[in-house]
C-alpha cells in the first residue's frame, strides 16, 4: 500500500435526518481512530499448561476517534456543537482511504475550543462509539 496524506482521512457527521445527510468536519488538521478490544479471560485449573485461554468473540469492541483543527465552515461547526451540547448519539461515517469505511453511532465526549493572540481559532474533540459500527472495505 502506498502512503497517504492524512488530509485524506475523513470524518462525516450526520444531520440526524432519517435518511442522512453527511457533513464533512471542516478544517481537521489532526485526526486519529482508534479501535480497541477487550478480552474475556477463561482460563481455568484445566487449561493447558497454565496458559491463558481466551473466549472467541465474547470481548467487548470500541472505537474512539479524536480530531483537531479549525472550523471554516458554519454548517459543520454548528452540527458539532449542537450534538455536543444535547450529548445526543449521532451516526458519523469516519473514511480512512486505501482501509475502508466505518459507520455508526458515536457521541461526543469532550470539545474543547483554544486559540492564540494571533491566530485562529481552533478546536479539538473525542468521539466514543455508541452503538455497533459498520465496516466496509475500499
Amino acid at each position: 500500500m502506498a502512503g497517504q496524506a492524512g488530509r485524506d482521512v475523513l470524518l462525516k457527521i450526520s444531520d440526524g435526518a432519517a435518511i442522512p445527510n453527511f457533513v464533512t468536519i471542516a478544517g481537521l488538521r489532526a485526526k486519529t481512530i482508534a479501535l480497541a478490544a477487550k478480552s474475556v479471560d477463561a482460563t481455568s485449573a484445566e487449561s493447558p499448561n497454565a496458559w491463558r485461554e481466551l473466549l472467541a468473540g465474547a470481548g467487548l469492541k470500541e472505537a474512539s476517534v479524536t480530531g483537531s483543527g479549525v472550523f471554516k465552515d458554519a454548517a459543520s461547526d454548528a452540527l458539532v456543537r449542537t450534538s455536543f451540547f444535547a450529548q445526543d448519539r449521532r451516526i458519523w461515517r469516519l473514511i480512512v482511504p486505501d482501509f475502508g469505511t466505518l459507520e455508526g453511532p458515536f457521541q461526543i465526549a469532550a470539545l474543547e475550543y483554544g486559540g492564540a493572540h494571533d491566530g485562529e481559532a481552533t478546536f479539538s474533540m473525542t468521539l466514543v462509539s455508541a452503538g455497533e459500527l459498520g465496516f466496509v472495505a475500499l
